[in-house]
């Protein structure tokens, strides 16, 4: 997909890896949407700061309204609750589960006739290599990522027909508020984004970002004994 002259529309995109992904659409010519809660808080030069808050479906209408013409759908807009399954509060793995599946779904569903209208689009949803691996301290984060990535396989079959390539991105930590406490490596969410971008661009169905997400989709062929030895 030519990116330069598209449409695009950015979930999340006032902060973090949803601000580099709209400035790297925004950077080889695309017209960007950058959507937030509070579209106040958007400060990329160059993009349309839009209000939308994805657990809204009257929110999630009003932005396909308010637009027109999209071609490119990045559903970044994510939580971390930091819940589990077992002991969390319900409100928060709730939470989880209407942001990363209900959100992204309710999001595609509303923007699909404007994807179907142009000749060439595609959706990118932002997902994890948590989506194939579970820590269970967090296993509400990892329960819905892991739900997105089904919807994601899902809507990349029914939505073909009408000439939408659905891509999913799968990476490890990245250095964003998200992971400010967590101890461990983490990449660069410009770099990400670049790849991630590249990966529309190509038409890559799945975009696999790092070593640690290479490493954890090659384990899952080996199963519960592979990915969770203490509990085999």
């Amino acid at each position: 997909m030519d990116i330069s002259g598209k449409i695009a529309f950015v979930t999340g995109a006032n902060r973090g890896f949803g601000r580099h992904l709209a400035a790297q659409l925004r950077d080889r010519g695309a017209t960007v949407y950058a959507a937030a809660r509070n579209p106040a808080t958007v400060d990329l030069p160059g993009v349309t700061p839009v209000a939308l808050d994805i657990t809204d479906p009257a929110s999630v209408a009003a932005a396909a309204a308010a637009t027109s013409g999209v071609a490119i759908l990045v559903n970044n807009a994510g939580s971390s609750t930091g819940s589990s399954l077992l002991t969390g509060d319900p409100a928060d793995i709730r939470l989880e589960m209407d942001t990363h599946f209900f959100g992204t779904l309710v999001v595609i569903r509303a923007f699909a006739p404007q994807l179907a209208a142009q000749e060439n689009s595609a959706v990118l949803n932002i997902l994890s290599a948590l989506s194939w691996l579970t820590f269970p301290g967090i296993g509400a984060y990892c329960a819905a990522k892991s739900a997105e990535w089904s919807l994601t396989n899902a809507l990349r079959l029914e939505l073909a027909p009408q000439g939408t390539r659905v891509s999913s991105l799968h990476v490890g930590y990245m250095d964003t508020d998200m992971t400010r406490d967590v101890d461990a490596p983490k990449s660069d969410p410009a770099v990400i984004a670049k790849l991630a971008v590249d990966g529309i661009e190509a038409g890559d169905a799945e975009i696999i970002a790092d070593e640690v997400s290479r490493r954890v989709q090659a384990g899952l062929s080996s199963g519960v004994a592979a990915l969770y030895p203490q509990a085999a």
